[in-house]
């Protein structure tokens, strides 16, 4: 059965961008079709990015709190089961200083990955079976390439934002895994030995405020609350315990898989070794 989904996954700064990147040039040598989609895409087709949900009735006393903006509200925001769908981040691309700071700020405070862990598994869940129904009413042979939101996301929200039961978590993931079984997904896990390394790496590359954002992310809520963990020393502990949930889980997955050591950063033996997986498994 030909592979229509490949997923990319590992923790913050183990490569996952460039690795999806590499995948999807490979492929694309090959002459086959690819859709790339990598994390902080606003569109994302089974994921939520920069979009908040709202009840009716919320939506309706925030229309009605910003008469100014409410227009631009009535316009964008999607009908969905029982509320809305905001899309505030594409909005505010859109209409810059007409839709205010203070009103995304508001509408972030319900951005899909700040509610309930159970309103967020919903939507998640539903939007990840809406994704694979168009891919099979699709009938075509391209492949779509995700980053990161298979395992990562749901682990972010489940352990890492409200500390939810290890039972929970994998149960999470394995249900994305039920979801999109008939696309006959292919799962590469990049595996980092140094967790320290690798998050110091992350953190000289990228812009202080990521780094702190991320280090608070990590410490004052969920897990790291729990364990009174604090700075980036403690930052890299939740890592860790992430990784071994996402290594159970790895396992328990009987989707095709590889894992990718790319603990020594070497461009050319992970194409290399990405060539392989792709001729074994496409």
């Amino acid at each position: 059965m030909t592979k229509q989904l490949i997923l990319i996954e590992g923790l913050p700064g183990s490569g996952k961008s460039t690795i999806a990147k590499m995948v999807s040039e490979i492929l694309t040598e090959q002459g086959k079709r690819v859709q790339l989609i990598q994390e902080g895409n606003l569109d994302h087709p089974a994921d939520y990015d920069g979009v908040a949900f709202f009840t009716a009735e919320e939506f309706r006393s925030l229309v009605d709190a910003h008469e100014e903006c409410k227009h631009i509200l009535e316009s964008k925001a999607t009908a969905y089961q029982d509320g809305f769908l905001i899309p505030y981040r594409k909005m505010k691309e859109e209409f810059g200083v007409d839709f205010p700071d203070y009103v995304v700020q508001e509408i972030f405070n319900k951005d899909i990955y700040e509610l309930p862990f159970e309103q967020n598994l919903k939507l998640i869940i539903e939007k990840w079976r809406s994704f694979a129904e168009s891919v099979i009413s699709a009938d075509d042979d391209s492949i779509t390439i995700f980053e990161c939101c298979f395992i990562q996301n749901p682990l972010t929200i489940g352990m890492v934002k409200t500390n939810q039961s290890r039972e929970e978590n994998v149960q999470y993931v394995l249900e994305l895994e039920r979801i999109v079984q008939p696309l006959n997904p292919l799962l590469i896990y990049i595996h980092q030995e140094d967790l320290a390394h690798t998050f110091d790496k992350a953190i000289q590359e990228r812009p202080k405020e990521w780094s702190a954002g991320f280090v608070q992310y990590y410490t004052n809520q969920g897990w790291g609350l729990a364990k009174g963990y604090h700075g980036v020393e403690g930052t890299v502990k939740v890592l860790q315990a992430r990784k071994e949930l996402e290594t159970e889980i790895y396992q328990l997955l009987k989707m095709d898989k590889h894992w990718l050591d790319n603990s020594e950063y070497n461009r050319a033996a992970c194409q290399e070794e990405l060539e392989k997986i792709l001729k074994i498994s496409l």
